[in-house]
């Protein structure tokens, strides 16, 4: 009998980074928690980096998730913003791999065609069918909703013979 897969997905952000947590077994998926880490955007760089990285840490803690998916950056005009995410995205990324969890990595147009069937969408569409696909989930942000959605996202690709194969080596 086939056992249940806890899943976190991590929508990085340096303001707030979401997280969600839901349970794949084989086509079933469970909602298992949301939330948003905030960090103090009056404090430094390094100080809000901490506050993500204990923030993730402790929700790794508490909800035991087998493996990890994160959402890839993408590079806008502004580059001081896109380093920044970038570092948030390294906590985000370090956290559940220091917690020896295997990480997977999304580019955006990928969660949104796990979710809503094409690879362009708007948010709303996104939140509409992470509540659709998961009847009972409840999220605290849009960002908690979009970590939803990378888990979701992660379930469906976990599936492909090819993902199977690159974790089991």
């Amino acid at each position: 009998m086939a056992e249940a897969i806890r899943i976190i997905g991590i929508d990085p952000g340096l303001r707030r980074t979401g997280w969600g947590i839901v349970e794949s077994l084989g086509n079933a998926l469970h909602f298992v928690a949301s939330g948003t880490v905030a960090s103090d955007d009056k404090a430094t760089l390094a100080s809000r980096l901490c506050q993500l990285h204990d923030g993730l840490a402790d929700i790794l803690h508490r909800t035991m998730p087998h493996e990890a998916a994160v959402e890839q950056t993408f590079v806008n005009r502004d580059a001081v913003a896109t380093l920044k995410l970038g570092q948030a995205r390294g906590i985000a990324m370090l956290v559940p791999a220091r917690a020896g969890l295997p990480v997977a990595e999304y580019a955006p147009n990928a969660v949104k065609k796990a979710v809503i069937g094409v690879g362009h969408g708007d948010k709303k569409q996104i939140h509409m069918m992470v509540k659709v696909l998961l009847p009972k989930a409840s999220f605290d942000s849009e960002h908690a909703a979009d970590a939803l959605a990378i888990a979701i996202c992660h379930a469906h690709h976990r599936q492909s013979a090819a993902y199977r194969l690159a974790m089991a080596g």
